[in-house]
């Protein structure tokens, strides 16, 4: 089981880095959900978004296409995860759920306070 989530979170993290639309959705499950968190310090949707159409336009929206960021992937919560950084500094944290070959639902840690711990 931890070797299909690291290959599922890579193809999602591959899709990502590429920004190619039609290969997100195509890793992420029909009914997908994407939670994010700004903690109120960061812009971020208050409320999930569900559908592979709509977690792929809200990780699209923000994961993708920032100038500057940097996509990795990392350990995130002991499972393979994406870490985004931009000017050395971690602004995002994505961790993911699998089932079968696609990704079933997307946490996005956005809120700086949350991420403390990654700058070390």
């Amino acid at each position: 089981m931890p070797a299909r989530h690291d290959r599922v979170a890579r193809r999602f993290a591959a899709a990502c880095r590429t920004g190619d639309a039609a290969a997100l959705r195509a890793v992420l499950a029909a009914d997908a959900i994407v939670v994010s968190d700004g903690g109120g310090k960061v812009r971020a949707p208050v409320h999930p978004a569900y559908g592979a159409d709509a977690v792929a336009r809200m990780v699209t929206a923000l994961l993708i296409g920032q100038p500057g960021t940097e996509l990795s992937v990392g350990s995130v919560n002991g499972r393979t995860g994406l870490v985004l950084r931009r000017a050395g500094q971690v602004v995002a944290v994505a961790s993911v759920s699998v089932a079968d070959a696609e990704v079933t639902a997307v946490w996005i840690v956005l809120n700086p306070d949350k991420l403390q711990r990654w700058h070390r």
